[in-house]
């Protein structure tokens, strides 16, 4: 069996190629890798340098037009400001569920880690995870607003 080490490279098709390396330059914060004009796409990295990329491609330029969830994990500080940081950028920080808006981030005690939502300017669902320390909590069956996690 080949061993997956992590994942590499995620692609989404976009309606406006443009506003989309935007928002992913701007706010996301990633770096531009390379841009393909001719083909409408344009490839970042996410992290370092050759470790993984996300690729944008213009609508009727991909292969295939879907919505799709990509997580990027961050370091926890920068977790907890990424509510404020959205809201800064015209990006409304969400819950678990994708349509409630949060002040703080979410946890999923079985991992545990910490969460908070948002989507790109296609409605892609986007995901800022940051792993916690100590111990994962499986019995807790829900997912529990930070404050929360912070009193058990």
């Amino acid at each position: 069996m080949v061993k997956v080490k992590a994942l590499f490279e995620t692609h989404l098709t976009v309606s406006n190629l443009e506003r989309s390396v935007e928002f992913y330059r701007n706010v996301v914060g990633l770096e531009l890798a390379q841009r393909f004009p001719e083909r409408n796409v344009a490839f970042f990295w996410t992290g370092e340098r050759g470790h993984s990329m996300l690729g944008l491609w213009s609508i009727h330029s991909a292969p295939i037009n879907m919505r799709l969830h990509i997580a990027f994990s961050v370091d926890f500080d920068q977790l907890l400001a990424a509510p404020d940081y959205l809201r800064r950028n015209g990006v409304t920080p969400l819950g678990f569920d994708g349509e409630n808006e949060i002040d703080e981030p979410v946890v999923f005690p079985w991992m545990p880690a910490a969460n908070v939502y948002f989507k790109d300017p296609d409605g892609h669902s986007l995901e800022y995870i940051a792993f916690l320390g100590g111990e994962a909590k499986p019995q807790i069956p829900r997912v529990l607003n930070w404050s929360e996690w912070q009193t058990i």
